[in-house]
Formats: structure tokens, C-alpha cells, sequence
């Protein structure tokens, strides 16, 4: 699942019909999509993340597994610019985060930590995926809305635009999240334990989304604490205890 050349940032290749590993494109080019170097970050005096370095690759699909507490949603925070380091840098295609490059991300934050009883639908959650492009919220165009139509049908969500979230599945409050996060047509999504609490049926519903999505050229990081969930779903992975420890 993971190798050493996984671990170092390498981009892992395509598979040749005879067998032979095809390098990535983005390792050719030689830069990253993401790229961090020698990261640390706190909480106050508690460390968070130490010293690490990680490269994503456009168009690659990677699980960070650990333990709670073991620094995962800070690291995905971290990439978002939500959370600044207080050692090395975050790069973007090898330019260190501003505004424009967070808009080039998507992040679909854990539902344990959503509001449910916040009066609002699956559409209008899915329609702050605008918020990216600058436009004020309610004053969609008919393109607007064709995309978010179009977004509701991919994510298997059409007919539940109007209903509360709170009303929905596991694995469609997972699909409208993702929804907003597409909006934006973000080069990488990050999404944080998109699995936790889910039921079978909408985990294999939201690997599907995402496999989907990635298949279309979007980068994905997710975390997650299910070791042998992701040997069985994922192509890599890396394991953080604070720390990248393989």
C-alpha cells in the first residue's frame, strides 16, 4: 500500500497494460500539488504537528490514518491555511499559500462538528460553494444553478435540495458537504474522518463519490483511523502521530 517512495512525496505511476509502472505526470513536471517542508504547528504550548514534510500529487487520491489526538484534522488545517505553522511553509504548486491558492481547495470538515439544528437545507449548504467565486449568497444565475443541479444528480442527492440536513442519511449529509466543496472546482479536497459514524452502505456510498471525483483529475487527502479500511480502499497512505512515522 505504501512504500518508501510513497512516504518521500513520489507520485505513484499509472500501470502500463503490460505491467510496466508509467511515471505521473505531476512527477514529471517535478512539482507538487501540495508540498509541506519541515511543518510544525501548536495548540498554545502543546505541539500538534512536528517537523513534517509531505508532498501531494495532482490528481492523487491519500489517506493520513493515526490515532485521535494524533495531529490528522490539524495537518489538513494546516494545508488549508486555517491553521498557521510555526516552523517551515506550505506550498501550492511551489508557492507559498495566499488567498487565491486556499480557493483552489475544498474541505469537508467532520460531522460531529456540524450544527444541525441550524435551520438550513442540502441545497443552500451545497450553494455556499459559491462563496469561492466571490458571488454574494442567493444571487445564483441560471449557470449557477445548472451547475449545482448538475453537482445534487452526480452526488445521487437530486429531489433533496429542499429538505433540512439534518433530515438526511449519514452518507447524503457526507454528499451535500462534498457538494459545496465542488462548487468552488477545487484542484484538491480535503476531508476530515469523511467515514466516522457512517453505516456500510453510505461509507461504500462516499468511497464511491470520492473515487468518482478523483477519477475526473481532483486530488484527495482524507484522514481516517481504520487501518484496514484503507489497505482495502485506498492506493496510499501515510500513518501521523504527530509525527509521519511511515
Amino acid at each position: 500500500m505504501n512504500d518508501h517512495n510513497h512516504q518521500s512525496g513520489q507520485g505513484h505511476g499509472s500501470l502500463h497494460p503490460h505491467g510496466i509502472e508509467e511515471p505521473p505526470v505531476s512527477s514529471v513536471r517535478g512539482i507538487p500539488l501540495v508540498e509541506l517542508v519541515e511543518v510544525s504547528s501548536s495548540y498554545g504550548t502543546t505541539p500538534a504537528l512536528q517537523n513534517v514534510s509531505l508532498k501531494i500529487w495532482p490528481g492523487q487520491f491519500i489517506a493520513i490514518v493515526g490515532p485521535n489526538g494524533g495531529g490528522k484534522t490539524t495537518l489538513l488545517r494546516t494545508i488549508l491555511g486555517m491553521i498557521p505553522a510555526t516552523e517551515g511553509k506550505v506550498l501550492l504548486r511551489g508557492q507559498e499559500l495566499n488567498r487565491s491558492s486556499m480557493e483552489r481547495m475544498g474541505y469537508v470538515p467532520q460531522l460531529e462538528t456540524i450544527d444541525w439544528n441550524f435551520p438550513i437545507t442540502a441545497e443552500e449548504v451545497i450553494s455556499m460553494g459559491f462563496f469561492n467565486k466571490n458571488r454574494w449568497f442567493g444571487g445564483i444565475g441560471h449557470e449557477e444553478r445548472r451547475k449545482l443541479q448538475n453537482i445534487m444528480a452526480r452526488l445521487n442527492l437530486t429531489g433533496l435540495g429542499s429538505r433540512h440536513i439534518r433530515e438526511l442519511s449519514g452518507g447524503q449529509q457526507q454528499a451535500v458537504f462534498l457538494g459545496r466543496a465542488l462548487l468552488g472546482d477545487p484542484e484538491l479536497i480535503l476531508l476530515d474522518e469523511p467515514t466516522a459514524g457512517l453505516d456500510i452502505r453510505s461509507r461504500d456510498d462516499v468511497i464511491h463519490f470520492l473515487h468518482e471525483i478523483n477519477h475526473h483529475g481532483v486530488a484527495i487527502v482524507i484522514t481516517a483511523h481504520d487501518l484496514n479500511w484503507v489497505a482495502a480502499h485506498l492506493p496510499w497512505a501515510v500513518c501521523l502521530n504527530r509525527r509521519l512515522i511511515a
